[in-house]
């Protein structure tokens, strides 16, 4: 009788953490939106990271600092290109990330340069053109970072100085099976 009791107390956990993870998982759906395997590739920046690019630009000028956008939505073929550089093709090794493979795929990454007082677009990121003592490069991720978005600069093992990002905690995994951010603003 005491290993039958056992039995049945141990069924009843397993069957606690089963609908406490199935719970999570249905929080979770309420932020994320599901298109399917065979879900279009946005063309463009999802709303939020627009808006919070153009705020981004906006209070980096505020303190004297001109932040360029070089790249932001980018196409599957365009992130081919990118990652056979420093490979296939001259240059250095840009990315790692192949097409389909990069948040900039799902419009919701961009990379930035800024521009000098010569207003000319420089990757300098010791330059300090508001002569603050600070370099202007991580002035703006730190910006950056106060919006919500991820800065490349901050990863260990590849250092991605132009780029950020907003994840809305989806793995690229889960972008790739067809899930999207829903139009919801992400907490900071």
């Amino acid at each position: 009788m005491k290993g039958f009791n056992t039995l049945i107390t141990w069924m009843f956990i397993i069957l606690f953490v089963i609908t406490l993870f199935f719970l999570y998982n249905q929080l979770e759906d309420d932020r994320h939106v599901y298109l399917g395997e065979d879900a279009p590739l946005p063309s463009e920046l999802h709303p939020i990271v627009e808006d919070r690019k153009n705020i981004l630009i906006e209070e980096a000028a505020a303190i004297n600092i001109d932040v360029f956008i070089t790249e932001g939505n980018r196409s599957i073929e365009r992130q081919n290109q990118l990652y056979e550089q420093g490979r296939s093709k001259e240059g250095n090794i840009v990315t790692h990330a192949r097409g389909g493979e990069s948040y900039h795929n799902y419009g919701l990454a961009i990379d930035y340069a800024l521009r000098n007082e010569a207003g000319e677009i420089i990757w300098d990121i010791h330059y300090d053109g508001n002569h603050n003592g600070q370099p202007d490069w991580f002035e703006v991720a730190d910006i950056a970072k106060d919006l919500g978005f991820e800065w490349g600069g901050d990863w260990r093992n590849f250092k991605d100085y132009p780029h950020l990002q907003m994840t809305f905690d989806l793995s690229i995994r889960q972008l790739q099976k067809g899930f999207r951010p829903s139009e919801a603003i992400p907490e900071s």
